[in-house]
């Protein structure tokens, strides 16, 4: 986790979160806290429940810690207003954490496109307003935030500004597959004119 590799941090705390008794380094409940921000922002919607959201490990403590229950089943459960209620209220205690400290800003950003992701899922297009509603945010503050997620390519949709609509255009896997074969086939066929202007030589 202190290195950004939340990934592998998700799978370490919850392997080990039946076992964990190390509380000369951190209490329990700090490992908790721990476990469910790295999950937030590595598992998908299924691994999530399955791991976290029911897990009665974490059900015995989470409700000791601030805004840690809201902000986990308010995701899940897609209630957004909440969802940044909680978010704000445990802001200031990863600012403080001296792990999370280093990674805060990155940390911020990689929730917020896993929760837009979220909302932008369930629909092909949407307009602005609702999502600003869903989320309990102004308009304008939407636009910009999307706007960033978008041009450095987190979030796969496009925003009609004169409509005021939030257009989603996912990924298409064979697609992406066929453009990568194409790069492929060019770069190789360049490596052979190279090499048959050299043998003619």
């Amino acid at each position: 986790m202190a290195t950004r590799n939340f990934k592998k941090a998700t799978d370490l705390f919850l392997g080990s979160i039946s076992t964990f008794t190390t509380y000369e380094l951190f209490p329990y409940e700090t490992f908790i806290f721990y476990t469910v921000l790295a999950s937030i922002i590595s598992l998908d919607r299924v691994s999530l429940k399955q791991k976290v959201v029911d897990a009665p490990e974490i059900l015995t403590v989470i409700r000791k810690i601030p805004n840690l229950s809201e902000f986990l089943n308010s995701l899940y459960d897609c209630q957004y207003k909440s969802f940044f209620l909680a978010f704000a209220g445990l802001t200031e205690q990863i600012k403080l954490d001296r792990y999370l400290h280093p990674h805060f800003r990155f940390y911020m950003r990689e929730v917020r496109t896993v929760v837009y992701s979220q909302f932008l899922e369930s629909y092909k297009s949407v307009t602005i307003e609702a999502m600003a509603k869903a989320f309990g945010v102004t308009m304008e503050f939407i636009d910009l935030e999307l706007s960033r997620f978008i041009a450095a390519g987190k979030l796969h949709c496009k925003i009609d500004k004169v409509a005021g609509v939030l257009e989603t255009n996912r990924p298409d896997a064979k697609n992406a597959l066929y453009q990568a074969t194409i790069k492929q086939g060019d770069f190789l066929l360049n490596r052979i004119q190279k090499l048959s202007r050299v043998i003619d030589l």
